[in-house]
């Protein structure tokens, strides 16, 4: 049994039972994808996959038990060489961020540019994408750490931990009649206009749309985006709306809009961290995670990890 075996299983699944893909994917052919799996096989003594003539076409009942035992050992033979990393070079290395537009634009930077200061050696390398893309980065070891307010929570393969909470806002045009509202706007105030806001499943999009759905409201949402930049920008030409999270509205930046505060109308909403189950964290994840939200400590970190607690029993 050697890890190119596991790799060929574990790579298998993950392409579809397209070996054409998993030969790319390992830099080999495709025979010698077909051999490693057929070894590995003979030597267990079952077939960890189904065939139909030369294709595989899904896992066997003892594939499907033992591919968990095969992410487990790959996954442990990672942490090893990040283990060696780290008492080889503890100021050198890499560390990759996957995050969602919101938190890349407007909660990392500062983040990390205080961790570029303290670990100038260290190469940062920063991913965008939805929230299950952000999970699907860490489930396949292309992330070290995820960041995002939607969907981290949904994946029991993620130890997930909260780092701040904040609210969405109303942000107009100059001179809109909301302005002129007597009082705290309403969502019928709001459903008054067309709306522009996140697309689904990105930055506390589910916690507008319940709202509106408890209210027995049906607003008209005429433009969505993933970014409050693109929503900030239709709404100064006047087509509609806005709604975007507060850290997003800069009153500098963004003087051709004024705002309206909307924590009234929508829940309150959490940006969490997410780490892949039983990954090894170099010293300077460690130290980046604090960074961003200075209550995820090393021992909550390892608590977590080890613990498997929820983000909820955690301080926010």
């Amino acid at each position: 049994m050697n890890f190119q075996q596991l790799r060929s299983v574990r790579e298998t699944v993950r392409c579809g039972f397209n070996l054409t893909e998993v030969a790319a994917m390992l830099y080999t052919s495709q025979p010698g994808v077909s051999r490693q799996i057929r070894e590995l096989e003979e030597e267990l003594g079952v077939s960890i996959f189904v065939r139909a003539g030369k294709r595989l076409t899904g896992l066997t009942e003892p594939g499907a038990a033992l591919l968990p035992i095969v992410e487990r050992l790959l996954q442990e033979a990672q942490n090893l060489r990040q283990a060696g990393k780290e008492f080889v070079s503890r100021q050198e290395g890499g560390l990759t961020v996957a995050a969602t537009h919101s938190q890349a634009r407007y909660a990392l930077p500062h983040a990390v540019r205080d961790f570029r200061s303290v670990f100038p050696q260290v190469t940062l390398h920063l991913h965008q994408g939805s929230p299950r893309q952000i999970a699907e980065m860490l489930l396949q070891g292309e992330a070290d750490i995820g960041i995002a307010t939607e969907a981290l929570a949904n994946y029991p393969q993620l130890v997930t931990l909260p780092c701040y909470r904040w609210t969405h806002s109303v942000v107009v045009p100059p001179g809109h009649p909301l302005l002129q509202v007597a009082g705290p706007v309403t969502l019928a105030d709001l459903a008054r206009y067309p709306i522009i806001t996140y697309d689904v499943g990105y930055t506390g999009r589910s916690h507008i749309d319940e709202a509106f759905h408890e209210a027995g409201i049906q607003p008209e949402v005429v433009l969505t985006a993933m970014d409050a930049d693109v929503i900030k920008t239709y709404v100064e030409l006047g087509m509609g709306v806005g709604i975007v999270a507060s850290i997003a509205v800069d009153p500098e930046r963004d003087q051709h809009l004024r705002t309206l505060d909307a924590r009234h109308l929508f829940r309150i909403n959490v940006t969490r961290l997410a780490i892949r189950r039983g990954v090894w964290l170099r010293g300077y994840a460690y130290k980046f995670i604090e960074i961003f939200a200075p209550t995820l400590t090393r021992e909550v970190v390892d608590q977590a990890l080890s613990e498997g607690v929820s983000a909820e029993a955690l301080p926010a």
